[in-house]
């Protein structure tokens, strides 16, 4: 394997890191988080044991997240001829990883919320009366998980370029269904320039207005 391929650069390493954090706060380990973004900047494959040594962690733990990656389908698992031990490899196209990680994200914790909330649902229903503003409370939040549901199937529909278009194109969506009359959010980047400066305070014999 090219030497290149194993070298941790200190931007790598920056990125690695910083996913490795921000993986925690998404819920997910922060070694398997490490070890995808570790594999997504390397050139090559790389088997365990480098990545075990380029991150400073133990093979087991580098084993258990390659699986949880694999499972996750953003990694895949590649054999090299004449080397008897596995090499892996990330998804490489950032749009495609955001596909199988919405994918994944929406049969482990979308799919599970909306079918107890049908439950909840369905129990406070048949509570009766006194259960009426908690199944309100539970058909609103069933609705919008469907339709972020329903939203994110047809999304997923789109090929490539029409997905990076609908990104790109933001600021067009905002205006087009953000017309005039519509409350908009304010915008904490200018509060600074509506807010007004302070008076300044008179010195001695000076008037005041």
């Amino acid at each position: 394997m090219d030497e290149r391929a194993v070298e941790l650069t200190p931007a790598g390493l920056k990125f690695v890191l910083h996913w490795g954090e921000m993986g925690q706060a998404w819920g997910i380990n922060r070694t398997m988080a490490q070890v995808h973004a570790l594999l997504f900047i390397s050139p090559e494959a790389i088997d365990a044991a480098t990545i075990s040594t380029l991150l400073g962690v133990s093979r087991s733990n580098v084993s258990t997240s390659l699986r949880e990656l694999i499972t996750w389908g953003v990694v895949r698992r590649v054999h090299v001829i004449g080397c008897r031990c596995d090499r892996f490899e990330a998804l490489k196209d950032v749009f495609e990883t955001f596909r199988v990680i919405m994918a994944e994200r929406k049969r482990r914790e979308m799919d599970p919320t909306i079918a107890l909330l049908e439950h909840c649902v369905g129990e406070a229903e048949a509570a009766g009366p006194g259960e009426a503003y908690t199944r309100e409370q539970l058909e609103k939040m069933l609705d919008f998980t469907r339709m972020v549901t329903v939203f994110y199937s047809h999304i997923d529909r789109l090929p490539t370029p029409a997905l990076q278009a609908l990104f790109r194109g933001g600021s067009t969506l905002a205006r087009v269904f953000g017309g005039p009359g519509t409350p908009r959010r304010p915008d904490p980047s200018r509060e600074a320039e509506t807010v007004p400066p302070e008076a300044e305070i008179p010195g001695p014999g000076t008037d005041r207005v």
